[in-house]
């Protein structure tokens, strides 16, 4: 019997015990009040009032370790009924940190590669940032990340804003990456740019990283964000409801 035919009688079954999902219960007391907040900067509003022209939101995060494989033997382009061929053995050559600021209304991205994640690395992102117009000028940049050590705490906040007296630091709730624009992003990179992975050196990284970037911005559009206030009280209530269950 074929390895076809096993997975078609398998998926035919009501219950399937092999197939698992993770998932996490919010356990930030003020979980709701962060989520709000950001919610309501991607629908252009803030404390109540909608963010002017010149009021821009970005969404930043950091991919902490990009591989680099370089495969024994060269990879086979895709051809008539045959996919690409990637040889399965590699010779590690290393990895980078690839960090990125994604603008949720404009679909503009900003990225760099550094050896590591840290203040230091994402401080250089935000410069890269908040240097260029129209964020160089602006009224208001909020910036969305989440609660990595980069960029936690009041801490944070106090080192950003006193450098860049426009920007305005908005925290994640924990254990919220699902509501990081830039994480939808970075699955796009991962799809079309780190996999298959198949690099010489962590130049070639850069360079593939930095030329996706380029013409990502040329052709994209924001993402179709439909997750608002209302989505997320039904989404707490049924995990209330779950929860007392």
């Amino acid at each position: 019997m074929s390895a076809a035919t096993v997975w078609r009688i398998l998926t035919k079954d009501a219950i399937k015990p092999w197939l698992h999902r993770s998932w996490i219960f919010p356990r930030a007391p003020d979980f709701a009040t962060k989520a709000a907040v950001v919610l309501d900067l991607y629908a252009r509003s803030f404390e109540g009032q909608a963010l002017g022209d010149n009021e821009l939101v970005i969404c930043a995060d950091e991919k902490t370790s990009v591989q680099v494989r370089c495969r024994c033997h060269p990879t086979l382009p895709p051809g008539r009924s045959r996919l690409m061929r990637v040889e399965h053995e590699y010779e590690r050559k290393g990895a980078v940190a690839y960090l990125a600021a994604y603008d949720v209304h404009r679909a503009r991205a900003f990225g760099r590669t550094e050896e590591t994640t840290g203040i230091e690395p994402f401080g250089r992102l935000v410069d890269q940032v908040m240097t260029a117009e129209p964020y160089a000028s602006a009224e208001r940049v909020f910036w969305v990340v989440d609660n990595g050590s980069s960029h936690r705490g009041q801490a944070s906040v106090d080192r950003l804003e006193g450098e860049w007296p426009t920007l305005r630091l908005v925290h994640l709730p924990v254990h919220a990456s699902w509501l990081d624009q830039c994480e939808i992003y970075f699955s796009v990179v991962q799809r079309k740019v780190v996999s298959p992975n198949d690099f010489f050196d962590t130049d070639e990284v850069a360079r593939r990283l930095a030329a996706f970037e380029d013409r990502y911005n040329r052709m994209a559009v924001p993402f179709d964000w439909r997750f608002g206030r209302d989505d997320l009280d039904k989404f707490l209530a049924r995990l209330d409801a779950h929860q007392a269950g």
